[in-house]
Formats: C-alpha cells, sequence, structure tokens
C-alpha cells in the first residue's frame, strides 16, 4: 500500500458532494434551505434545463457579510452551530456548513449578498470546481442573497452521464421545491422553468389561505377529501391534513411529515400512521397526508443523516403512540353528518368534529317520539366475549317500539311531505333529519336506498353491519379484556441473544395481551400461555414478528392486529347477508346504528359502506335547470 496522505481540499469536497450532491434537487434542497434559514420572507428560483445547466435561488433575506463570503464555500463553515449543546438543539433547516463548498466543487457557482438596503454594498464571490481559491469582488445587489450553480458535475463527466432527462430532473426539483413550500406557509416562493413561471405562491396567515397553497401544491381533491386535525401533548404538538380513507393512494406520493419544518422520512413515523389507518384503509392502499410535529428541540436528533432526511426521537414509544392515537381518534370521529355536511371553516382547535348521537327519530305529526329500533342480542360465547350470533343478527323493532312495515313507510313520508304549521311558507320540516335519512326500499337485496335531506344515501348492507358488529366487538374486547390460555404443551422458541434479552423486557406487554413468554436460556424462550382466540399454529410465528417488531420501532402491534383480524372475519361471517330481505324498520335501525358507529364509512377491509348523492349533483346528472 502507498504512504498515507492528506487529500487535496478539492477532492475532499467532491467526496463529500457524493453524499450531499446526488442531481440538480439536491442543490436546490441545500439552497432553499439556507435561504429559509436566513428568515427571508420571499423567495425566487429559476431553473434552466431541468437544473442541470442552471440554478438560481434569490431571497431577501439577512445577507452575507464581504468577509464571510470566501468563508462560506469553505467545508465545515457554518454560522448556527458552535458547541456540541448547539448541535444537539439544532433549529435550522441546515447547519454543518459542507453544502456550498461540495456543490461548489462540482460545479460553476456564484454567490452574491448584501446585508444593507443599498445595492452597492453588495460582494460577490465565484469558484468554479477546479482550484478552490474563491474570487471575491464588488457586484451590485439589492438586500439579501443569489446562489447560481451553472454547469452541474461539468468537472465529473462520471457522475453527468448518471443525471435522467430534463423533464424526470425537473419532476425531482419540483418535488424540492413542493415539500419547502409546504413547510413555510410565511414566506412567498416562486418556482420558473426556461422563462416559464410554473408556480407563484403568496405567503398565508389563515388556515383557508394554507389549504389553498396546498391545494394548488397537491391537488384541489387532496383537500376536498382531507381532514384537519390538531392536538398538544406536554412538548409535543402535531396539526396538519390527513385524507378519508376513501382518497387513498397506489403508492405513498402524497406523504409529507415535518418536523419543526423540517420534511423527513422516518420508519417510526410512518409505522405509527400506518397502525393508524390499519382499521379503514383497503389492503394495498396508502394513505395521504400532510402533517406537522412541533417538539422541544432537545428530544430529536437530526444529525443522524448526510442529507438530513431522518430523524431519532429520544422518546420513540411515547411518540409512536402520540401520533398513531391522534389520528386514529380523528379518523374514528368522523361521522355521516360530517361526511354530508362538512364544516366550512373547520377550527383549528376541534376541527374535525364529532357527530351528535342520534338515539331516535322525532315524528312531526304529534309529538310522540318513535325511537330507532333495538338489535336483537341473542349471543353466543367466544372466549369469555359475548358476539351477536349470524342467525339473529338480522334488525328487529322491540315490543315496545314495534312498527308495521306499513307504518314505518307512512311514517317517513309524512316525515318528508307534512308541512310545518309554523312555516308560513309551507316548506318541510327537515330540523330532525337524520344525516343518513330515512330507508325507502332494498335494491337487489344488498344496497338500502335512503332519502336524506339534501339528496339520496346508498347503503351496502352487509359492509355496513360488517363494520357495526366489528366495533363492538372491540369494544367488548377492551372491556373485559383478553382471556389467556395455557398451553398444555409449553413452545420452545430459539432465538438469538438480543431477541431474547428483547422478550424479556417486554414480559409485560405480552402479559397484557395474553401471552406468557419466559426465558429459560441465553437464546431461547417458552411460551406458556397464549390468547384464548388465538389459534396454536400461529403463536410461534406471532411471537417471533412481535419481537422483531420491538427490536426494530420498540413496540409492536401484531398482536392486536392479529386478534383484530379474528374479529373482523367474525363479524364479516356474523353480518347480514346480500338477499337477506330486510323492513323499513330494520333498515332505519342499520341507519342509526351507522351514524353513532366509530368508522362506518368503512367496512373491515378498508371498502366503502355508503355514498351521498345531492340534489345538485343529480340535477346535473339529469340536466334539470338547463
Amino acid at each position: 500500500m502507498s504512504a498515507i496522505i492528506k487529500l487535496s481540499p478539492r477532492l475532499a469536497n467532491q467526496i463529500a458532494a457524493g453524499e450531499v450532491v446526488e442531481r440538480p434537487a439536491s442543490v436546490l434542497k441545500e439552497i432553499l434551505e439556507n435561504a429559509l434559514d436566513a428568515g427571508s420572507q420571499q423567495v425566487e428560483v429559476s431553473l434552466e434545463s431541468g437544473g442541470i445547466k442552471g440554478i438560481q435561488v434569490r431571497d431577501d433575506g439577512l445577507g452575507i457579510g464581504k468577509d464571510d463570503l470566501p468563508l462560506a464555500l469553505s467545508r465545515h463553515a457554518t454560522s448556527k452551530i458552535r458547541t456540541l449543546d448547539d448541535l444537539e438543539m439544532v433549529s435550522t433547516l441546515g447547519f454543518r456548513g459542507e453544502a456550498l463548498a461540495s456543490i461548489a466543487s462540482v460545479s460553476r457557482l456564484v454567490l452574491t449578498s448584501n446585508q444593507t438596503d443599498d445595492p452597492s454594498d453588495a460582494w460577490q464571490v465565484a469558484m468554479h470546481g477546479r482550484d478552490m481559491d474563491a474570487e471575491l469582488k464588488p457586484a451590485p445587489h439589492p438586500k439579501g442573497t443569489t446562489v447560481e450553480v451553472r454547469d452541474l458535475f461539468f468537472n465529473t463527466p462520471a457522475r453527468r452521464k448518471f443525471l435522467r432527462t430534463e423533464k424526470t430532473e425537473l419532476g425531482h426539483l419540483q418535488e424540492v421545491f413542493k415539500r419547502q413550500a409546504l413547510s413555510r406557509f410565511d414566506v412567498s416562493l416562486q418556482l420558473s422553468h426556461n422563462g416559464k413561471t410554473l408556480q407563484n405562491l403568496k405567503k398565508t396567515k389563515t388556515l383557508q389561505e394554507k389549504e389553498q397553497r396546498i391545494a394548488k401544491l397537491l391537488g384541489p381533491e387532496f383537500m376536498q377529501n382531507a381532514l384537519y386535525l390538531e392536538r398538544e401533548a406536554g412538548s409535543m404538538k402535531l396539526e396538519g391534513w390527513i385524507a378519508k380513507p376513501s382518497f387513498s393512494r397506489s403508492q405513498s406520493d402524497l406523504q409529507y411529515f415535518f418536523v419543526n419544518g423540517r420534511v423527513i422520512r422516518d420508519r417510526l413515523v410512518a409505522h405509527a400512521i400506518k397502525q393508524a389507518y390499519s382499521d379503514v384503509m383497503y389492503h394495498g392502499r396508502f394513505s395521504a397526508f400532510v402533517l406537522y410535529l412541533t417538539i422541544d428541540a432537545d428530544e430529536v436528533d437530526v444529525n443522524v443523516h448526510p442529507t438530513k432526511h431522518e430523524v431519532r426521537f429520544r422518546e420513540s414509544r411515547r411518540m409512536h403512540g402520540f401520533l398513531t392515537s391522534t389520528i386514529t381518534k380523528a379518523l374514528a370521529d368522523v361521522r355521516p353528518d360530517t361526511e354530508i355536511n362538512p364544516l366550512q371553516s373547520p377550527d383549528a382547535s376541534s376541527s374535525v368534529a364529532s357527530a351528535a348521537n342520534f338515539s331516535g327519530v322525532t315524528s312531526p305529526v304529534g309529538s310522540s317520539i318513535v325511537s330507532a329500533p333495538s338489535i336483537d342480542t341473542s349471543t353466543h360465547s367466544q372466549g369469555n366475549l359475548s358476539f351477536l350470533a349470524p342467525e339473529t343478527m338480522a334488525f328487529k323493532p322491540s315490543d315496545s317500539e314495534a312498527l308495521s312495515v306499513a307504518q314505518q313507510g307512512a311514517m317517513a313520508q309524512s316525515f318528508y311531505k307534512v308541512p310545518d304549521p309554523d312555516n308560513e311558507a309551507g316548506n318541510e320540516n327537515t330540523s330532525e333529519i337524520p344525516p343518513l335519512g330515512f330507508a325507502i326500499a332494498q335494491l337487489h337485496g344488498i344496497y338500502i336506498l335512503s332519502e336524506a335531506k339534501d339528496g339520496m344515501v346508498l347503503v351496502d348492507m352487509h359492509a355496513a353491519h360488517e363494520r357495526i358488529v366489528y366495533e363492538r366487538m372491540k369494544a367488548a374486547l377492551a372491556d373485559e379484556g383478553i382471556r389467556s390460555q395455557p398451553l398444555l404443551v409449553p413452545l420452545g422458541l430459539s432465538v438469538s441473544e438480543k431477541e431474547a434479552q428483547t422478550a424479556e423486557d417486554a414480559t409485560s406487554n405480552f402479559e397484557r395481551l395474553g401471552f406468557s413468554v419466559e426465558r429459560v436460556s441465553e437464546e431461547s424462550l417458552l411460551v406458556r400461555a397464549i390468547p384464548a382466540m388465538l389459534p396454536t399454529k400461529v403463536a410461534e410465528q406471532l411471537v417471533r414478528d412481535v419481537i422483531a417488531d420491538f427490536v426494530k420501532y420498540g413496540m409492536s402491534d401484531r398482536i392486536e392486529s392479529a386478534l383484530n383480524e379474528i374479529l373482523s372475519t367474525m363479524a364479516c361471517h356474523g353480518a347480514v347477508r346480500a338477499n337477506r330481505q330486510l323492513s323499513i324498520a330494520e333498515m332505519n335501525a342499520l341507519l342509526r346504528d351507522m351514524e353513532q358507529t366509530e368508522r362506518s364509512g368503512q367496512c373491515n377491509h378498508g371498502r366503502p359502506t355508503w355514498r351521498f348523492f345531492s340534489l345538485p349533483e343529480l340535477d346535473k346528472f339529469f340536466l334539470r335547470g338547463q
């Protein structure tokens, strides 16, 4: 081997550029972050030939002084940290001081900046990737900074040939711009390519203006199907928008998560959000969201990845639980009335509104109240839980509330057609119509047709009843706990020493979920008991998977998921079947239960259970008024 030598500054920077500068989008990310850290209120981005020929970013931030300009292009020079304590409390997007030096080593870079309002006070420094000597000279420029990068990888042809087409590179650049635009609503941002303006975003203040910016960046359909949430717990605050389960994607292209303003892709966060959607998302589909987590800077480590795309939370388990519970509650709080009559201006403190519980329907004829028909509660035992028996799953009015089909139909018809005596205009009294309205007919033994206040509702009766039964089973499981069943012959597992230690540390978690797992040696475990609902044949793989999750995430939801899958299967078999003829009373009882049941918009498999057709939609379809 040759003697050890010290690398030249140019080669050292080009090696660093291999981590920082992957393509033009990497350059734009670093420069945009610097502009935002400088306190800019307006940032203009100009691109040429997909960023390969040129990238220019101009901002109106604090600027850089004459003496600091050459230093800004040297390696590991920064104004953002001084000591190790600063590194542990980073609140800026960039802080390592290597981006500009790395970019300059593989391009022709010109940096012009001014700290005053006098344009003649500006200075410019240039570096062309060959020698690392900076050329300093005066150059007129308003207050702020302009960074111009041209001919990317001109001196590293091996890297340049890996670049894609102009269209592909432009797509990556637009994605970087989109992420920064979503992170800073208080900054005006403009993007142009080859002289054509692609985005011109003004700074926003109100929630409505923020939603308009998101609609421009992600498309109006996302905002039309988004739920706003906000929750604070201790030092953590989560706010933003999550898409309804019905607005799912074939890929994870609409998932944006920000930690203290920094966009990240973290496996802990992804796992927590996936778990929150697990009960309502159709298999193979991905959720969409734009979420902002605010947390104390000392509780998150942002210095764990060269491109700063990943972070590490000091209390990962607490963070996971906070994210999952917040999103799960927001999805569970969605009821038919919030779906059919969405809030026009959601209040920031409680934008995902909770629906009212509809225990009955007030009849406009007289003052009597007709309650929703009850469900037959015949049961059979499964473990220590009571479930609705499949053969008695149909909806039946109780003796005191029994009404004939004709009476129910007449009641529903009179509800819509009898004028309100106090209404001089003779308009219908619709103040007491429930969100899903009243059943009119059963279609092909599968669907329920209901007349709602401002349109009609079509319900998949099996899917809807399946969700109702499933939620009741889960509630019973939560109330009564998980019954444990001892094994006649304990199950022995050979594992690694690390896995055995993890299982020993998680003993209390296993016991809470009905398992008894004991460590008997350095690399072996004994499973002495499992949940009564689980078949023995799945116990071994389930325990191994749970341990793997604890090693990777510090927690696991596999046991709950396995139990829920069993409950889901039982609910599916127990729900009312297609071609089962229901009376009007039974159909109305199902609608009332849907209005009270969490997640009733999707069945256990993530499929929609009902759809609302408004009168304007129907009028448009039939060309009424045209």
